[in-house]
């Protein structure tokens, strides 16, 4: 039994001389190899030919963790593709509508540079307002402003943009009033035909972008494109201001006057700002609408009774 134990047991440091001298050897010529390597170089190949014979086993040995960092950082490059793609679309919106706000206020701010130049051609003087409120109906075309009596507006103010007319004022409450435009179907305006100096009137219609001239005859020097200015005579209109520019002429030698329309100078259905006309002397104000008759109550007869 102790004999069977003796030879199974192993032995880490073999009894013969012979194979400690081996051992020494090639570790005297390992030694002597890497100094030789080192100092000459001469051994470049051989580590070549061995990286070679070794490199499949390194590789396969290296293949999962380098398909572990190649899933890794795919996942982190699409994830990261993804956020950048959201937040670039965010950005974009974002950029556009500044983008719009930053046209709109450039819009807004040649029209108010439009609406100076055009208050510096008048003799009195303007004050700009906003509009707050448009009412287009067929039947009225009616604006409100957010300048009142406090603001020194008026009733019979005149209202003006950068390129014409717009209306008047009707009634002017404390902070706002209400104003009509010239193309309500209840106003009319005396203007001049600027190319010959003809006066006439120019009403309203149904129409935003009508003006109706119906007291020209026939055989009136009007024509396609001429330019309206106000006449100014009735002392509310700034004189020779536009009003409008002749859109169509037509002729009907059965009746006495001639049926011409116009096209409104101002922009009464685009922009927010207008300009209220202060005149140097200040014009008579709006006749009052005549009260209606009363009725007459029926006169009782009184019949005196005779004697019989």
């Amino acid at each position: 039994m102790f004999s069977l134990r003796q030879q199974r047991a192993p032995q880490l440091f073999s009894s013969n001389p012979a194979g400690a001298v081996r051992t020494l050897l090639l570790i005297v010529v390992c030694i002597a190899l890497m100094f030789y390597d080192h100092q000459r170089g001469h051994l470049e190949k051989v580590h070549a030919a061995l990286s070679t014979l070794v490199y499949p086993v390194q590789a396969l040995v290296n293949a999962p963790y380098a398909l572990v960092n190649w899933a890794e950082d795919k996942l982190a490059t699409h994830n990261s593709l993804l956020a950048e793609n959201t937040r670039l679309r965010q950005q974009a919106l974002v950029d556009a509508v500044q983008l719009q706000q930053l046209a709109a206020l450039q819009q807004e701010n040649t029209r108010l540079r439009e609406l100076m130049q055009a208050g510096s051609r008048l003799t009195g003087h303007v004050v700009a307002a906003d509009l707050l409120a448009v009412d287009l109906d067929p039947f009225r075309h009616m604006a409100v402003i957010d300048k009142g009596t406090h603001d020194g507006a008026f009733a019979g103010q005149t209202l003006l943009d950068a390129h014409g007319i717009v209306g008047q004022i009707l009634r002017a409450g404390p902070v706002s009033s209400e104003a009509a435009l010239i193309t309500d179907p209840g106003q009319a305006i005396q203007v001049e035909i600027n190319r010959t100096g003809l006066r006439t009137l120019a009403v309203g219609s149904a129409d935003v972008d009508v003006l109706s001239l119906p007291y020209l005859p026939n055989n009136a020097d009007v024509r396609q494109g001429d330019l309206l200015v106000s006449s100014g005579l009735d002392g509310r209109y700034p004189p020779g201001y536009p009003v409008g520019v002749i859109t169509a002429v037509t002729r009907d030698p059965a009746e006495p006057f001639a049926n011409v329309s116009a096209r409104p100078a101002a922009d009464l259905d685009h922009g927010h700002d207008v300009l209220l006309y202060f005149p140097v002397e200040t014009p008579p104000p709006l006749p009052k609408p005549a009260p209606s008759a009363a009725k007459k109550k029926p006169v009782k007869k009184h019949i005196k009774k005779q004697p019989r």
